[in-house]
């Protein structure tokens, strides 16, 4: 097996490119990531399921593909699967053709609930990785915390109304949605995206490439235009998370990464035409909000190329909810208007709480944002 502090250090691509080199096999990763998982879930109940023998079955066969040449993008890297998609969704079949290896499924919230932002294990609540009395976020919430942990470089999910972005940004880690329809929708409203979380940008556009046809990310720098908006118009933000994911920002502009162009940016909240699509009630009134918003949006991205926001309006909430807040606050308006969008690690308040940047690029510009979320990871 790998020791346990390189396997959890190494990025998807970095796993990949040791079993496609031959310097490792994928049934040494994939045994380091059960017995990693198997030791430390316990406490964190990030799965609901670990599929060893399936696993270890699969590196087999990546094993013998690489030794019989076939190149494999993501060569033996194991992954974690959002348990209400299962192996068998699209986005998970190409993961799978492209080299992955599914360990197990990742806790989702219970059906028929108030609030979406946490996950349910037979053990328990899944625990925060950054702080046990946090929630992970939802509705990925055993993806972002098994991310968060180091349990897995990669895991998916799906996002229709931040559930891949909120628990991602609560955990530590990256969130990407795909423009909508890049991937088959898992709703019928066309609102919820499969998307993915990892602990690195280039990860996240491996994923792209093995799920989807885009083309390769041009080099970014300073011209970046990026306009900021705490609120994007309607949301009731928290002074803390604002002026944390402020601050980073300015960071990335500091460095010369792009530049901040002031513009307006006014949407009306889409929380009406949001409900009324998932039920299947949309009316003239829905349809009058979504085109309200998508004109804003136009004018936005005429004048910038980058859209940053704070990713959720408040920190993580404890284990007994959001209370009135709205976590999906300043997520849900991109599930509508069908923007790509990524959430990179902002830092902490003065409190200590995990804050997520927010990068939302024009619709199937997702190559240019995660060269974006590359150039400025860790800055």
């Amino acid at each position: 097996m790998l020791d346990d502090r390189l396997y959890t250090s190494l990025p998807a691509v970095g796993i990949a490119r040791l079993v496609g080199c031959g310097e490792v096999t994928a049934r040494e990763v994939v045994d380091t990531a059960l017995a990693v998982s198997a030791g430390r879930d316990g406490a964190l109940r990030a799965f609901t399921a670990l599929w060893a023998e399936a696993a270890r079955a699969r590196a087999a066969e990546v094993d013998a593909a690489v030794a019989r040449g076939v190149c494999l993008p993501l060569a033996g890297v194991p992954i974690a699967v959002k348990a209400i998609e299962g192996a068998g969704s699209p986005q998970n079949r190409r993961l799978v053709a492209a080299g992955c290896v599914p360990i197990g499924a990742t806790s989702v919230p219970r059906a028929r609930t108030g609030w979406q932002t946490y996950g349910s294990t037979d053990r328990g609540p899944t625990l925060n990785p950054l702080d046990p009395a946090w929630s992970p976020g939802g509705s990925s919430a055993g993806s972002g915390a098994a991310v968060g942990a180091g349990l897995v470089p990669l895991a998916t999910g799906s996002d229709g109304a931040g559930s891949v972005r909120i628990p991602a940004a609560w955990c530590g880690a990256i969130g990407f949605k795909p423009t909508n329809g890049l991937l088959p929708a898992r709703d019928r409203a066309g609102l919820a995206s499969p998307g993915v979380i990892v602990r690195n940008p280039a990860d996240a556009l491996a994923y792209l490439r093995a799920v989807a046809p885009v083309p390769v990310p041009v080099p970014v720098g300073g011209s970046l235009r990026v306009v900021w908006t705490s609120s994007l118009g309607y949301a009731d933000t928290a002074p803390a998370v604002a002026a944390t994911a402020l601050r980073a920002l300015h960071r990335i502009a500091r460095a010369g990464l792009c530049r901040l162009v002031d513009h307006p940016v006014r949407l009306r909240d889409p929380a009406p035409a949001w409900t009324a699509l998932r039920a299947g009630t949309a009316d003239a009134h829905t349809e009058a909000l979504v085109q309200a918003n998508a004109r804003a949006l136009h004018r936005v991205f005429e004048e910038a190329d980058l859209l940053a926001t704070p990713t959720t309006p408040h920190p993580p909430h404890g284990h007994d909810g959001p209370g009135t807040r709205m976590s999906v606050a300043l997520t849900w308006a991109f599930n509508l208007s069908g923007h790509p969008a990524i959430t990179l690690p902002a830092g902490r308040t003065p409190d200590g709480e995990p804050v997520g940047l927010q990068l939302i690029a024009r619709h199937h510009a997702d190559a240019l944002l995660l060269g974006a979320a590359g150039a400025w990871h860790r800055t």
